[in-house]
């Protein structure tokens, strides 16, 4: 049988409450009778029972995170990013995707109603119209990366507009004068600021009328593939930026095997700065998300939210900053770039 606060109130020679009280910090108890029942508590291998805990607290130490896609290194630094935070204050996480399918995401936010006291939402599929019928008010919402603007909600965006707009001025300026870009999914935010930041980057250098943009998924795959026909425009394109790095990964495999030197031939940017992206051939020159800092920032806003809910107004939408990461693929050396 499992033990339960009884056995150790018991076995403590003290009252349930107290129990409570010490385990959960909560004070009222003299400091020897604290450490006596913790000792009590660790020897019996007593844990609390967080359905019961949860109808005293109307807490359930739970965070959901609500993300478009599960794979890749970037959504894999997010959740590490935001697991740490909500482990430092004690929280768990409970994490879902919508697959790319806006009623996928609805089933996945009513899911979670009643399971998690806070959300971070990541979706883009979550406009107004969307958020208001799938989120109860009550519900501290946190949103990553998306163009709704409300009152009712805290929102972190990344520069991802600032990001390739200055990726687009470092490639000119290393004399690239026909720079495909190669976007990621066609309804999704950041590709959307992506892509005006480098159309805006060509058109303040008179270039706006050479913009070419080829459809890609943020896969390797497609980054490949797109790569292949950017290749077979004429004339070549002398430099390649890819809207994140997966795919510029994938754009390097693909002029590899066509015999195309980068960056002599082609220069081959991305987006992101994945872990990986230091390690291919050549180190990949990027646009440095720090993601694992993004997730902790969302989850720390979205922490004060549930843990301070007279402050009922969300902070306001907060823009993380980009860094411009110089390496070998586009021709320069190693370095770091400049913050924006």
């Amino acid at each position: 049988m499992s033990v339960t606060i009884k056995d150790v109130a018991r076995m403590a020679n003290v009252s349930v409450a107290s129990v409570s009280r010490a385990l959960n910090g909560h004070g009222g108890v003299t400091a020897e009778t604290q450490k006596r029942i913790r000792e009590v508590a660790t020897r019996l291998r007593y844990v609390p029972h967080s359905a019961a805990r949860s109808l005293i607290t109307r807490r359930t130490q739970t965070i959901g995170a609500l993300l478009p896609d599960l794979h890749g290194a970037f959504f894999s630094e997010l959740i590490r990013g935001i697991d740490l935070a909500a482990r430092a204050r004690g929280l768990y996480l409970l994490v879902s995707s919508s697959h790319g399918d806006a009623t996928e995401a609805a089933i996945a936010l009513r899911a979670m109603q009643g399971r998690v006291d806070g959300l971070l939402v990541m979706s883009p599929h979550a406009d107004a119209a969307f958020l208001d019928e799938n989120l109860p008010i009550v519900l501290p919402t946190v949103l990553i990366n998306s163009h709704v603007r409300s009152e009712r909600h805290a929102a972190l965006d990344v520069d991802d507009f600032g990001g390739a707009k200055v990726m687009v001025e470092h490639l000119l300026a290393s004399g690239r004068k026909r720079i495909v870009f190669i976007a990621g999914p066609a309804v999704n935010h950041d590709v959307e600021e992506r892509c005006r930041g480098y159309r805006e980057g060509l058109a303040a250098a008179g270039l706006g009328d050479t913009a070419v943009v080829l459809q890609g998924d943020f896969t390797e795959e497609s980054g490949y593939r797109m790569a292949k026909e950017a290749l077979a425009m004429s004339p070549r394109p002398d430099a390649i930026f890819a809207a994140n790095d997966m795919m510029a990964i994938g754009a390097l495999s693909a002029l590899a095997d066509a015999g195309v030197r980068v960056p002599d031939e082609i220069a081959v940017t991305g987006f992101d700065d994945i872990p990986m992206a230091r390690y291919v051939t050549p180190p990949l020159t990027t646009v440095r998300v720090r993601i694992a800092e993004l997730g902790e920032a969302a989850m720390d806003r979205l922490g004060r939210m549930i843990e301070a809910p007279e402050d009922a107004a969300p902070e306001p939408r907060v823009v993380v900053s980009t860094e411009l990461v110089v390496r070998a693929s586009c021709g320069a050396s190693d370095k770091a770039g400049r913050r924006h």
